[in-house]
């Protein structure tokens, strides 16, 4: 049975850094494409980054460029979210998912298997 489990979600004040990470089971997340989805509240979910199953081509949302950062470790089948230098646009809870074969890497009806999600609140 798929399962993840999301970690690293918190309250950081604006400028700080979170990392999230999410441990998947049940399956080998090597040969996965893998993104980060930002929903905030009353919206739908929005794609922050991606990368591929290979490691070498990642993506990020325009807003994210220069201050999150995507990463995967097969060996420990967890996928990471580096955030820094964090807004207040940038909270809302934000979910791992994996695709075997996802073309556009921020949509989410690519995706097939999600966690359940962490929430990211930055206030001051």
């Amino acid at each position: 049975q798929l399962h993840f489990v999301e970690s690293g979600g918190g309250l950081v004040q604006p400028g700080g850094s979170l990392r999230l990470s999410c441990t998947a089971s049940g399956f080998n997340i090597d040969y996965y494409a893998i993104g980060w989805f930002r929903q905030a509240p009353g919206k739908g979910r929005e794609g922050v980054s991606g990368i591929g199953f290979t490691g070498d081509i990642t993506n990020y949302a325009y807003s994210m460029q220069g201050r999150f950062s995507i990463s995967r470790d097969d060996a420990k089948n967890t996928m990471y979210l580096q955030m820094n230098s964090l807004k207040v646009e940038d909270a809302g809870d934000y979910f791992c998912a994996t695709d075997y074969d996802a073309d556009n890497w921020n949509v989410p009806e690519e995706y097939d298997n999600w966690g359940q999600g962490t929430q990211v609140t930055v206030s001051a």
